[in-house]
This record gives C-alpha cells, structure tokens and sequence, in this order.
C-alpha cells in the first residue's frame, strides 16, 4: 500500500524545472510530493493545509479508540514520525502534547510517550453481534481512565485481562511474586549450561509429559518442599496450573462428571476456568477450619477442587479433623483436584503436607513455578491418580505436543543446583517485609478492617463491617491508581464485602501510599 501511495503520488506531482539551485529550505511546500508513514498508514494527502498538528492529533485519537493503539502502547519518536511524515518535528511534538493533556497519553522521558487511556468513541455495531461471553465495556466521559467499568456488573469472562490492561501506580493484584527480583544472572548462567551439553537431537520433538530432567527436578523439588513421593513418570508438565485445570475438566468430563464443588469463597479465575469447560461449580463455604466437608458430602459431589495449604483468598489452612473428613470422604469415592497454591510462601507458621502426600490415589495434584519465579514462564506439573493417568497425557498431547523444553531444562538446573531454593528463602525475606508494611498501613488506614491470611502467601484478605459495595471500593481506587480486586468477585454466595490485596511485587513505600488512598476513598463511601 504505500509502494502505491508512493506511486500515485508521483503521478500526481507536476515535473520539476528549474534553470539553478533551489534552497529546500525556501521550497513551497507540496504535499503531494510527501509519501507519509508507514505508521498508521499516515498520508499527509488527507490532511488539510495549515493545521497539521490538529489532524495528526485526530488520527491517533482515532487510532487509539478503534484499538489500533492500545493502552500501553508507545508512540513513535517525534523525531522518526517527523522524519518519515517529511514535516517539522514541532508539528509532532505538539500533536503528543495534545495528546498528553487531554489524559489519553503520559510523557516517560527516554521511555517515550504511551498511551493510557482511550478517548470516547461512538458506539459501532458489530457485524456479527458481540462476542459471546465478552461484555460490551460503555464509554465513559471525562479524561480519567476506563479503568472503573471493569467493576460495573458481574465480571466476564475477560475481566482479568480488562484489569490487568488498566494502568495503575500502584498494583495489589493477587498471587504475583516479587518480580523484580527475578533471577536473570542465574538465569542465564543454567541457560548457558544447558546449551552447552543439549545435542541436535534435543531440538527436536520430546515427550509429551515433558522433559524427563525437568521431571525428576520436580519430584525431588516436591520431595523437600511438600512431602510428596512420587516417580518421574508420574509427572505431566503443563503450562501452569491453569492447563492442569483444563486437563482435569476434559478427563472427568469423558468420565461422566460433570460438575467440580469449589471452596466459597474461591478463585474466581478457577470458576470461570471450569465453567468454560461447562462443568457446574457448586459452592461449599469455607471457614477457620477451611472447607466444609460436611457440606461437600451433603450436595453428593463426586468432586472439589480446593487449595487446602493456603486457601485463596481467606489463607485458612485445612486443619487436621477436616483432613481427615476428607481422607473419608475421598475413600468413598470422591476425587481431589489440589491446587498448592503459593504453599512454598511461609512466615509465621509450621509448614503442611499436600494433601497428595496423604492419598495419592485420589488426588489431582497441581503446582508452578508462577509464584516462585514468574508467571510468564508458564510452567507447571500435574500428578494423576492412577486410573486416569494414560488419559490426561493423552489429553495434554493433543493440548500441545508438550511444552517448550528449553525452559524446562533452565528450571531443572536451577532447581538442581540450589539456585531455586537460594531464590526462595530471599524472596521469603523481602515478601515478609512487604506483608509487614502493609499490615502496618492497614492498622494506621483501614483500623475498622479485619485482616485474614497473614501468616502465608502472596496477598491479604481485608474484610468491613460497615455497608459499603466493595466493587464501588475498588472502582473508586482504581481511578485514583490503585488496582485491588473486590472480595465479592471471589464468592459465589453473598457475604462480607472486603478486598483481596496482594502484597509481594509492591513496595513498602507503595503499600502504605495505596491503603492510605484505599482508606481515603472508604471514608468518602460510607462518610
């Protein structure tokens, strides 16, 4: 397309004569003669004479409200978009600054300048109706973000990654570790060794269960950290705990099992997980002693999925008696999809066995390395009972073939060369400051708030007394850049409105600012 602008405008453009030089400087300005970008397709044909900094301005609001531009996108240098438009810089530099003032873009220095925020566009229908299971976000008014519309009606099936799109300064989305201190050195050093001995033929296509290195790292991982004995060719590695679900679904689904009971309150990214596989989540509710197996048994479920080590988003551990309900129950023939949720994370209490480690013939055990290194690894494992074992590796070998091995290989180094648990024991040193800094900021922000789940994990639960709509809660602190998720979103039946705030990847200084902005914005909801 642009060879053919280029053309057309070649054609369109009057012969050049002259009988001397001709300072370019004093040329008329022709701007036929101009090809424009290949950014956004610009062409300066369309824009009229004088105001260029006007229509170019108008063509990135454009841009950035039919999603050409996303939030968090970065705009050209003004100095290459001026370059290839053959305008003056200032004409750029002015059409950003217009940008930045009315709130759709932020200006970060040597970072360039992003987009944060889209302009209101009208509503266009769509060809073929909206996406099913996708809810239609209205336009809101005013510069302030779009940001609260996540929190309008119950959340769909893309609420997630409509959060997680909205900018903010400071973050408390749950069950995310301290990123930045990712190990990149050690990193790179086991990836350089793994390299260095890996033959050809370690390119090519390898076990769908997963690198048998990685494996046996896994079971002695799991050996250590959370008694469970098992072989490595019991382990199926799965990218994250989100395909073991989706592998579990599609197994107990061929069994005839159509539905899995879930802790209340519980993940709601689980819920969702297992519904769009269409197994029904009936609730069983959770209190200090965590699930209610007394219930579980009473609604006759042939199944639960439950994080019994530290249960999201309350932090209760399954004591002992329930333990030992569930053994029963599990004996009768009930099947445990065991999610060890952020188990590894201890602080202020004994550690506990994974319930695999008590009834491996029951039990679907799954873990990753997501709260320990970094979610964007996608990595995990998966342990089946016997009987449905051949079946989940035959799923996961139509899923993908098996997962990137490289990656797996890089983990089973570290893991092996105690580069894992070094990382670990750091990481538990600085999440324990940065939980202590924001139960200090609630007690001086938020006295009124009960805390729960202190003693393990990534995140706090935060629960009121007083009558306020914990979504308006967490609405009202995401317009003022504090992103928190609202308990109600975690639970299937009415309960206490709170707010689910994880506390690893923010800092101290950042915990305190966002519960003082939390606390601001409660007093205003209930004053």
């Amino acid at each position: 397309m642009a060879w053919a602008s280029l053309e057309s405008s070649l054609s369109q453009s009057p012969p050049c004569r002259h009988n001397g030089p001709v300072s370019r400087s004093k040329a008329e300005p022709n701007y036929q003669s101009k090809t424009g970008a290949d950014f956004l397709l610009l062409d300066l044909r369309d824009a009229p004479r004088g105001g260029l900094s006007d229509w170019l301005a108008g063509q990135l609001r454009q841009a950035i409200a039919d999603g050409r531009l996303p939030v968090g996108g970065r705009l050209p240098a003004s100095r290459v978009l001026a370059e290839e438009l053959r305008v003056s810089r200032g004409v750029v530099t002015e059409a950003y600054q217009r940008l930045i003032e009315d709130g759709h873009a932020v200006g970060r220095g040597r970072a360039g300048t992003v987009v944060v925020a889209a302009p209101i566009a009208a509503d266009r229908p769509a060809a073929h109706g909206p996406e099913e299971g996708v809810r239609p976000r209205p336009a809101r008014s005013g510069p302030v973000p779009q940001a609260p519309c996540v929190f309008d009606s119950a959340p769909a099936a893309d609420v997630f990654d409509a959060l997680r799109a909205n900018p903010a300064r400071i973050d408390f989305t749950p069950g995310v570790p301290d990123l930045t201190a990712f190990p990149r050195a050690a990193w790179l050093r086991a990836e350089r060794q793994v390299l260095a001995h890996l033959s050809p033929a370690d390119f090519g296509y390898g076990d769908p269960r997963g690198a048998p290195a990685f494996r046996r790292a896994v079971v002695d991982w799991l050996a250590r950290y959370r008694g469970v004995r098992a072989d490595p060719g019991e382990v199926i590695v799965v990218a994250g705990v989100s395909q073991a679900l989706g592998l579990v679904a599609e197994v107990l689904a061929n069994e005839g099992i159509g539905e899995i009971a879930l802790e209340d309150p519980g993940s709601l990214g689980v819920r969702q997980h297992l519904r769009s596989r269409r197994l029904a989540t009936p609730p069983i509710p959770v209190d200090s002693a965590g699930l209610r197996v007394d219930v579980l048994r009473s609604i006759g479920a042939r199944a639960v999925a439950l994080t019994p080590a530290h249960q999201f988003p309350t932090g209760v551990v399954l004591d002992g008696n329930r333990r030992r309900e569930l053994m029963q129950w599990a004996a009768e023939g009930g099947l445990v999809l065991e999610d060890d949720y952020d188990a590894e994370h201890r602080y202020d209490r004994p550690p506990v066995p994974a319930l695999h480690s008590l009834m491996p013939q029951s039990v679907f055990y799954t873990g990753s390395v997501s709260k320990i290194l970094a979610p964007a690894l996608r990595v995990g494992w998966l342990l089946v009972p016997p009987r449905y074992r051949d079946a989940a590796i035959i799923a996961k070998r139509y899923a993908d073939l098996g997962n990137a091995v490289l990656p797996q290989l890089v983990l089973a180094e570290l893991m092996e060369s105690g580069e894992m648990e070094r990382h670990l024991r750091m990481l538990r040193r600085r999440h324990r400051q940065r939980r202590d800094a924001m139960i200090a900021a609630i007690r001086a922000h938020l006295p009124r708030a009960r805390v729960h789940g202190a003693a393990a994990g990534l995140h706090l639960m935060i629960t009121f007394d007083e009558p306020v709509s914990d979504t308006r809660l967490a609405a009202a602190a995401l317009a003022r850049g504090v992103k928190a998720q609202p308990l109600s979103w975690h639970y299937q039946q009415p309960n206490k409105p709170g707010l689910v705030l994880g506390y690893a990847a923010c800092t101290p200084g950042g915990a305190a600012e966002g519960i003082a902005i939390i606390g601001s914005v409660l007093g205003q909801l209930v004053g």
